[in-house]
Formats: structure tokens, sequence, C-alpha cells
């Protein structure tokens, strides 16, 4: 039990709480959300919990459980997202918490999820509790924007990275990339690696990189293996690249043309640790990027971080389907001939050029990191 005295606007304090709890389950609760949940009595916090992994009990029940039932019945709740109302792999919150008599409950959104969907709001006000929406919403929305953008939009929420050098080139005209950003800038693309469900890349990166995609750093700076996902149109890359191996699953997207084919059995045969192939239609000679990703919904998989190339970078942007990106920035120059971070948008007006909002800017030892929306 956690007792804590508030120190600012009561009920946007305790939101932040939530907010901060519900970090902790990252990389670890997908594809359920991640949820913080805050017991206040009196002012002061007495008990706090958040949903620690995927099948385990939710934020509620962790903050719930233990605390005297007197207690309970002067107290608030506050939670990022509103209680589930629905039997899932736990039984629904709402109950739990009309059970305990628990008079007052702050919900920071809406569950977008069809299942709830305003069910535990109105469970909980049919059974006399009072309910407040909309703390910190903002806030607890931008936090879960990869449950809120797989629920709203039905695919994942997709991210770029981008590692280039201060004139816009992320490879010399041979092709070699090996390293643009220094150690640390890498340590932390393994940070956000894990951060994601799944991590995607197009052919010709694998190909000329023959990158693993999987986390090689420990909790608290890396957790699980996130999905491997490669785009091969023509199933060109050899079955014993380095995305075939290693210890994540990967999944491998090509064309349908090729469904049935020799190379596409043998990839599934060999894969070492379970490589799941998916056809999908071709559009303008790539691969259909909208059919890709509802395969991917349909997988459950949350969010998605491509890592190149620049044909696949701009093929998101141009369809809307980048939701964010994440570049890093070496202070080196590669010059004219160099391969660009982002391939041709067909802009013949400035006034049309791709604009991030919501910008940050950091420093990682000598490398930059900005970060945006789309």
């Amino acid at each position: 039990m956690n007792r804590r005295k508030m120190t600012g606007d009561g009920d946007e304090f305790f939101m932040q709480r939530c907010l901060d709890l519900a970090e902790r389950g990252r990389g670890d609760t997908s594809p359920n959300p991640m949820v913080g949940a805050v017991l206040v009595h009196d002012g002061q916090i007495i008990s706090e919990g958040y949903h620690e992994r995927y099948g385990g009990p939710h934020a509620e029940v962790n903050a719930i459980d233990d605390v005297d039932a007197t207690q309970l019945r002067r107290s608030t709740l506050y939670v990022n997202l509103e209680p589930c109302a629905h039997f899932g792999k736990t039984p629904p919150c709402a109950d739990l918490i009309i059970e305990k008599k628990i008079p007052r409950v702050v919900v920071a959104i809406r569950d977008p999820n069809p299942l709830v969907a305003g069910k535990g709001l109105r469970k909980l006000r049919r059974a006399g509790v009072e309910v407040k929406v909309g703390v910190l919403a903002s806030e607890a929305a931008r936090h879960g924007e990869s449950f809120v953008t797989f629920h709203t939009k039905h695919r994942p929420f997709i991210a770029i990275k981008v590692a280039q050098t201060l004139d816009g080139k992320l490879a010399t005209v041979s092709g070699d990339s090996k390293w643009i950003t220094d150690e640390a800038a890498r340590a932390y693309a393994h940070q956000l690696r894990s951060r994601y469900d799944a991590v995607m890349i197009g052919t010709g990166t694998a190909a000329a990189d023959d990158p693993s995609l999987t986390v090689r750093l420990v909790k608290p700076y890396g957790g699980r293996q996130p999905k491997r996902i490669v785009l091969d149109r023509t199933l060109r890359l050899p079955s014993g690249s380095a995305v075939f191996r290693h210890d994540a699953e990967t999944f491998l997207f090509t064309s349908e043309k090729l469904a049935g084919s020799r190379k596409a059995l043998r990839i599934e045969r060999t894969g070492r640790f379970g490589t799941k192939v998916f056809f999908v239609k071709e559009s303008n000679g790539a691969l259909n990027l909208a059919e890709i990703f509802a395969a991917l919904h349909a997988e459950k998989i949350l969010s998605v971080m491509v890592e190149g190339g620049s044909v696949l970078f701009s093929s998101l942007i141009q369809s809307g389907l980048a939701d964010k990106a994440h570049i890093f920035i070496a202070p080196k120059f590669i010059g004219g001939d160099g391969r660009s971070s982002i391939a041709s948008l067909g802009l013949t007006h400035i006034s049309a050029a791709v604009r991030l909002r919501d910008l940050s800017l950091g420093v990682i030892d000598d490398a930059f990191l900005i970060e945006g929306y789309f």
C-alpha cells in the first residue's frame, strides 16, 4: 500500500500518476492497453496498481486488492482508461468497482475497443457510481496512441525510424550505411524496438544489411522481442537471412502470385523460430500496404516501427499511413551521390511539403533525435 499526499490540482495530479504507472507496462501488455489505477482517500493515495502483463490482472484489480472495505466505500478510483465491462481473460473491472462499493471513479478517456466503448461507464452510472470522464484526456490518448489507433483506424500505429546524415542521406552511393550513428544512438534505437509490437523492413534493407531486427538489450532498457516483418515481393531473400533466424517470430509478406511456390514453402519450413508467410495483392509494382496492415491488425499487432528503406518510407508517407517519425541525425555529410533517407514524394510545390507536428528534440551523444507526428 502506497500513501502519497496530493501536491497540485487534485484530479489531474492523480490522473498523471495513473499515466506514470501505466508506462511501467510498456512492451508487456499488448494487445491490451497500458493502464494505471490509483485509489485516493481523504486526498491521499492509499493504493495503486498497473496492468503488468497481457493475461494478468488489470490495473484496477491490482489497486483495489487488499484495501480495507471501509476505506474503499469512501474513496475515489482514478484510471486512465474506462474500466472494462466484458469477460476476457479476467472478469469485468466495472463489476468489481460496483461490488466494492467505490462511490466515485475518474477516467481519462473512453475505451475505443468496441467490446467496451462506453459500456463500462454506463454500467457504473446505472449502479449509482459518480463518474467523471475527460481528465488529462489528450495526454491519455497520446500515451495510448497504439491502442487507440488499432481500434479507431483498424490498423496498427505506424512509426518510421530513420538514421541519416545532416544532408539527409542514409547510405553512400555504394549502399554502405554502417554506421551512420554512434553506439549510444543505436542502443536507444534498440530501446525503441522494444516498445513496438513489430519492426518492419523492405527487401532492399534486408538484402543490404542482413539485420536480425532483435532487441539486444535487457530490462529495463529492452523488453520482449518484437515480431519481425519483411516485405519481399519476389521472395529474393535467402532462407538463411538473419531475419529468419534468432529468437524472434517473423512475418514475411510477398506477392499473391507466389502462393504455393517452392520458395514460399521452403521459407516456412526452414524458418528456425517460425516464419509465417502472407500473400497479398500488388499495386503499381509494390505490395499493397493497406492489405498488409489489415493482416497485421488481424494478428493483433498494435504498433509497428518501420526501419527501412527510403522507398518504403515514402510510400507510407504518401499513403497517409505513417503516424510518427523517429529521426536520428548524425553530424556527418555524405554528399549528393549518397542515398536519400526518403525517396521521391512527387511534390512540385513547397506548400505541399509533408510537415511533422508536435515535435520534440533530443541529443544522444553526438546525434540529434527529432520525433514528431504526421
